[in-house]
């Protein structure tokens, strides 16, 4: 009997999950049952930018673990910079009890991806792509310091390699456990305060407007927006502290919404604009809505609101500086991604979404 073939997702979800202010003191608690496993250490990745702040005296390193202190200012993660690290770290001290990701996106994709790496042999770029991680990876836990790209929750780890960007996406991807302390994003910047939190509301438009939208995508996506809307434009809008965690939950359910659901036109041409120029992603994505009320007109014009409520300055004419070559190589890159354009545009997306029409929407930037 043959198997009816079904497209319905059956998906990993976060084992455990911690809620709250001052949540973060628990780490150490937490992980402690785990400290028994492989080589009796852990391995803390954190973003450079806390080195000499507060939060690096809360690390709960031990003697025996490894901590990095991480810059993602200049670029988002590469598959380089995962493949050296996980050699480094099993030439050290062999294979870890687990690692532990405190930072933003860019920290937690790093996370996952190390995690995988160090069970599976071989560059990371044999493994981006759907469900080609061989091995299950070790424990791992996310604990993000901003709020917005929804890594926390999604199984993939998003990494630029030598000839793409794309992610290792598989159920082992998902973190074992997170932290959510909303105390942890009260020191970002204005513009990434506001930059990542698009990327949530992004998240849910585009997950909202396609074809995979559903029931289950609609519910995460429908009150994600609504404490979006809450926080961007509502009468107590800004960085308080009642925000903060309401915005920790909406990134949390923007990510789920997507993980059941899919992304669309933003997310595939902000990955040739991230890919070839090295535009970091949220701050790519609110380049890109500026431009699309053809795909996304309401979506667009709410946007376009909080922009404007929040004094937001987002650059216009970017494109004429870029070469015809540059824009063919950002249009490439957003063409190879079929399941976005599935979702956004339908079966036959193909006989719209060419490459000169993905360059004509680089050339709106």
């Amino acid at each position: 009997m043959v198997a009816t073939q079904t497209t319905h997702k059956n998906f990993k979800g976060v084992e455990k999950t911690v809620f709250g202010r001052g949540s973060f003191s628990q780490l150490d608690e937490i992980i402690a049952p785990i400290r028994t496993e492989n080589e009796g250490y852990f391995v803390f990745l954190v973003d450079n930018y806390f080195k000499g702040k507060p939060l690096e005296g809360q690390v709960p390193a031990h003697a025996e673990d490894l901590t990095y202190y991480i810059s993602v200012e200049e670029h988002e993660p590469t598959t380089d910079q995962i493949d050296q690290l996980r050699d480094e770290i099993l030439a050290k001290k062999g294979l870890p009890s687990g690692v532990v990701g405190i930072g933003g996106g860019s920290i937690m994709d790093i996370a996952k991806a190390l995690s995988l790496m160090l069970t599976n042999e071989g560059s990371s770029t044999l493994y981006q792509g759907l469900n080609l991680i061989k091995k299950p990876g070790i424990y791992h836990v996310g604990v993000p310091t901003i709020s917005g790209t929804g890594a926390e929750v999604s199984m993939t780890a998003v990494l630029t390699g030598p000839v793409k960007k794309l992610g290792l996406k598989c159920e082992w991807t998902v973190f074992n456990q997170i932290v959510l302390d909303p105390e942890l994003i009260a020191s970002v910047p204005r513009n990434w305060w506001f930059y990542t939190g698009m990327d949530t509301y992004i998240h849910c438009i585009e997950s909202e407007n396609g074809r995979l939208n559903n029931a289950y995508s609609h519910a995460f996506a429908e009150q994600s927006m609504k404490l979006c809307r809450e926080i961007y434009l509502g009468e107590n809008s800004g960085q308080t502290p009642e925000n903060d965690d309401k915005l920790m939950v909406a990134s949390m359910m923007g990510g789920l919404s997507l993980t059941y659901s899919e992304v669309g036109v933003c997310h595939a041409l902000s990955y040739g604009l991230s890919k070839i120029l090295g535009t970091r992603h949220c701050y790519a994505n609110c380049l890109i809505m500026n431009h699309l009320e053809d795909y996304y007109p309401q979506g667009v014009a709410e946007f376009k609101e909080m922009v404007a409520y929040h004094q937001i300055d987002l650059p216009q004419g970017l494109s004429k500086d870029w070469s015809d070559d540059t824009i063919t190589q950002m249009a490439h890159v957003s063409y190879n991604l079929p399941h976005m354009w599935l979702h956004a545009i339908g079966d036959n997306w193909q006989e719209t979404i060419t490459i000169d029409v993905l360059k004509d929407l680089f050339r709106r930037l």
